[in-house]
């Protein structure tokens, strides 16, 4: 099953992405290497099969597209400089995905581990809490709009000693 982009289509432009279509993991991660990279480092975030103890069917995502991309290239450019890594992926899927799909793709791209690591992690805890991004989970027993995760304060403290 094709993500609609392939290794040569995944230009700097496309990088950073709002996608309908399943996304290929393998495949991004791939183009993404490049010979100065010691690290590749990805966040590949999954449809699991419950919240809170409850059995969930499948979740639909919803965005304000326009804004979502806007500041998940923001996200994309500010990790470059303030983890100094080499280049930041950052594709999230809208509409029906069901338990195991991926619906958010990070990859980092650096010299060094530790960077990849935490750019890593500063991307998909910042883009839970600022992207207008948002997730319907559909249960056995019905459905919520869910509320993003909150904002792990080690990171703030991690991000903050980074700038400097």
């Amino acid at each position: 099953m094709s993500s609609g982009l392939d290794a040569a289509e995944l230009s700097a432009a496309k990088r950073v992405a709002i996608v309908h279509e399943r996304i290929d993991a393998a495949m991004v991660t791939d183009a993404m290497k490049a010979g100065a990279d010691g690290a590749v480092c990805v966040f590949d975030g999954i449809v699991r099969d419950n919240t809170r103890g409850r059995r969930t069917l499948y979740l639909d995502y919803e965005a304000y597209e326009a804004m979502a991309l806007a500041q998940m290239r923001d996200l994309a450019a500010e990790a470059v400089t303030r983890f100094k890594v080499r280049e930041v992926a950052i594709l999230h899927r809208l509409g029906r995905l069901v338990v195991g799909e991926t619906s958010v793709l990070i990859v980092v791209a650096s010299a060094h581990r530790g960077a990849a690591f935490e750019a890593c992690r500063w991307v998909i805890d910042t883009l839970k809490k600022t992207v207008p991004i948002w997730k319907k989970e559909q249960f056995e027993d019905g459905a919520v709009w869910a509320d993003g995760e909150p904002f792990p304060e080690e990171i703030v403290g991690s991000a903050e000693g980074a700038v400097r």
